[in-house]
């Protein structure tokens, strides 16, 4: 009996995905560039299984049936390049090739287009949710070329997490690298939730002088609460983990962040689209500012400073801090999404944001109760322009901005650094400004650049040039919509 699909690389989601698939009844063969990994693999964790192994290309496409579908699980880059270089010639028109790594979607688009015109099929999959996840169920995001979905779906709806209702956590996203897409945004959405926690901790720490027993009964007690979340778990678990000595490990930590570059790729994306990203590029730059360790020990010494304790009720602050951070991860969703509105109009890849919310609901990093929530605002409202038009947000956000900009005022004051939150309430306050001043931008660009201005009592695309001072002529710059 040959094979229902094949994976190559034999990393830690490698291999847990083909468990994973394994336990839900499908043959699968694996593969490892370097073959010895394949006998580890079926010494050790795939013992008792019915995984096959396959120490060739040759033998990999050989055991499988077709249309044959193969998973790559390496390295995003060159290495999907060269893999998909080495088994093209030994497979047949209609074959399914799945690249399940952190592509950048031009790429996966590129390889749609490519492999098209080989009569292949591609698929780039977004799967989130860690080791963990790839074992047990993790969330799946796959787009590429529609026709192999039929094939792909009962093995990867079969393996991915499922919501309270049991809906699976995967489904289409849509045509060529919309599932890599909105990977990449899932991810840039989980640096900004990351960060937002992060300024959170510090405000308890540094401004509220919390133990980290204290900490921990903090975010334990929010669980209970609208941020119920993987990210708010796991940061209770890692304030109580003590260190060999007794004292708390996550201090000992050294604070340098690091970053593999999807969160890059979606302030990019964002830049070249014209969306507003703010939280979400806060985010990078605050990685990006802790890796500059060295030279921040120099500053502190320039400018020192200790932050002020914070006086008044603590758990009157608790709880502005908490509204603080449900109104700034509202915020950071709506970003996401409004790219990927952008995204998908000028792709036309028809997303549907509902059950994209629906795919993140379990099994992924970002996964909340609160996903359930934007999934009903989306069903209800399809053509949702941003989260506050939804009547659940836009209530949090009014109730939550009175404490909102006490915390952010307050963390300012007291010198704690707190980019995502304030940049979050800023994008607020502007996105519900109905003036902005911007009218006095455009006469900057205009007076030293004759780049040409609109006026409030002429028709929307009508172009004005003044001659500022006298001196200049009536020849404007060529005018354009940003």
């Amino acid at each position: 009996m040959k094979g229902d699909i094949g994976v190559i690389g034999l990393a830690v989601m490698g291999q847990n995905l083909i468990l994973n698939m394994n336990d839900k009844g499908f043959k699968v063969v694996a593969y490892n560039r370097t073959v010895e990994k394949v006998d580890e693999f079926l010494n050790g964790a795939a013992k008792g299984t019915n995984i096959i192994g396959a120490k060739s290309l040759q033998e990999l496409v050989d055991s499988l049936e077709k249309p044959r579908k193969i998973m790559m699980m390496v390295r995003a880059g060159s290495a999907v390049d060269d893999f998909i270089e080495q088994i093209v010639p030994y497979l047949d028109e209609g074959d399914i090739l799945i690249d399940g790594g952190n592509a950048n979607y031009p790429d996966t688009n590129r390889r749609c287009e490519e492999l098209a015109a080989k009569g292949l099929r591609f698929v780039g999959a977004g799967v989130s949710g860690g080791e963990e996840g790839a074992r047990h169920g993790p969330s799946i995001m796959p787009g590429g070329h529609f026709s192999a979905w039929e094939h792909i779906k009962p093995i990867f709806q079969a393996i991915a997490a499922k919501t309270p209702t049991g809906e699976p956590c995967c489904d289409w996203v849509g045509d060529n690298g919309a599932g890599h897409f909105v990977k990449m945004v899932h991810n840039g959405i989980e640096y900004g939730d990351m960060q937002l926690i992060c300024e959170a901790y510090q405000f308890m720490k540094e401004g509220l002088c919390m133990t980290h027993e204290e900490m921990h009964a903090a975010f334990q007690s929010w669980k209970n609460t609208e941020l119920d979340s993987y990210l708010i778990d796991i940061t209770a678990d890692i304030l109580a983990y003590k260190d060999e000595d007794g004292s708390p490990l996550v201090e000992k930590i050294l604070d340098t962040a690091g970053q593999k570059g999807t969160g890059k790729w979606t302030g990019i994306n964002a830049l070249d689209m014209g969306v507003p990203l703010t939280l979400i590029s806060e985010s990078v730059f605050a990685r990006c500012v802790s890796a500059f360790k060295e030279q921040r020990l120099a500053a502190a010494r320039l400018f020192p400073h200790t932050p002020a304790q914070i006086s008044g009720s603590r758990e009157e602050w608790l709880e502005a801090l908490r509204q603080s951070l449900l109104a700034s991860k509202i915020i950071s969703y709506t970003q996401g999404f409004m790219l990927m509105h952008e995204a998908s109009d000028t792709y036309q890849w028809n997303l549907n944001y509902g059950n994209t919310a629906l795919l993140w609901r379990e099994g992924c990093i970002i996964r909340s109760v609160f996903l359930s929530n934007i999934r009903d605002a989306y069903e209800n409202t399809p053509d949702l322009q941003w989260l506050g038009q939804d009547e659940y947000f836009r209530n949090i956000l009014n109730k939550a901005l009175p404490q909102w900009r006490k915390v952010v005022a307050k963390s300012i004051e007291c010198a704690i650094p707190m980019p995502c939150m304030a940049a979050a309430i800023t994008f607020l306050d502007s996105y519900t400004s109905a003036r902005l001043p911007a009218n006095l931008l455009q006469a900057q660009r205009d007076y030293f650049g004759a780049h040409t201005y609109e006026r409030i009592d002429a028709e929307r695309g009508d172009f004005f040039h003044t001659n500022w001072t006298g001196r200049g002529g009536d020849a404007a710059s060529s005018t354009y919509h940003v």
